[in-house]
C-alpha cells in the first residue's frame, strides 16, 4: 500500500497552494486517493506526480480540459492497455507532444522578444 500524505505535505512538495490543490480536486484533475476518518484529503506519490505534471503544463497555458486529456492518456498508458489501445494512446501522446512543442516555441519567441527589449533599454540607459 502506498504511503499517504496530507494536503500540507503535498503543497510543500509541489510548491502549489493548498487552495490550488483543492481546486484541482474539485474540477476532477487530481482527486485525493483517500480520506481520513475525519475527512482530510490524503494523496499518494502518484498524485504528487500528477500535480508536478500539471505545473509543467501551466506555463504553456493548457486549459483544464487539455490537462485532463494529458493526464487521462498517461493514466491509461500506465494501466497496461491492450496492444492496439496502446498504439492509439501512443499516437495521442505524439500529437500532444507536437502541440506542447508549438506552445513552447511560442513562449521561446516571446522570451527572445523580451530579451531584445531589455537589451534595447540597457543600451539606451548606458548612453550619456
Amino acid at each position: 500500500m502506498a504511503a499517504h500524505m496530507q494536503i500540507g505535505e503535498v503543497a510543500e512538495r509541489t510548491g502549489l497552494s493548498q487552495r490550488t490543490i483543492r481546486y484541482y480536486g474539485e474540477v476532477g484533475l487530481v482527486t485525493p486517493s483517500s480520506r481520513t476518518e475525519g475527512g482530510f484529503r490524503l494523496y499518494t506519490d502518484s498524485d504528487v506526480s500528477k500535480f508536478e505534471l500539471i505545473k509543467k503544463m501551466k506555463p504553456l497555458e493548457y486549459s483544464l480540459e487539455e490537462m485532463r486529456e494529458v493526464l487521462d492518456v498517461i493514466a491509461e498508458l500506465d494501466a497496461e492497455p491492450t496492444a492496439s489501445r496502446r498504439a492509439e494512446l501512443t499516437s495521442q501522446l505524439i500529437a500532444l507532444r507536437g502541440a506542447a512543442t508549438t506552445r513552447r516555441d511560442a513562449l521561446a519567441a516571446q522570451l527572445a522578444a523580451a530579451e531584445s527589449f531589455i537589451t534595447q533599454l540597457d543600451e539606451r540607459s548606458a548612453q550619456p
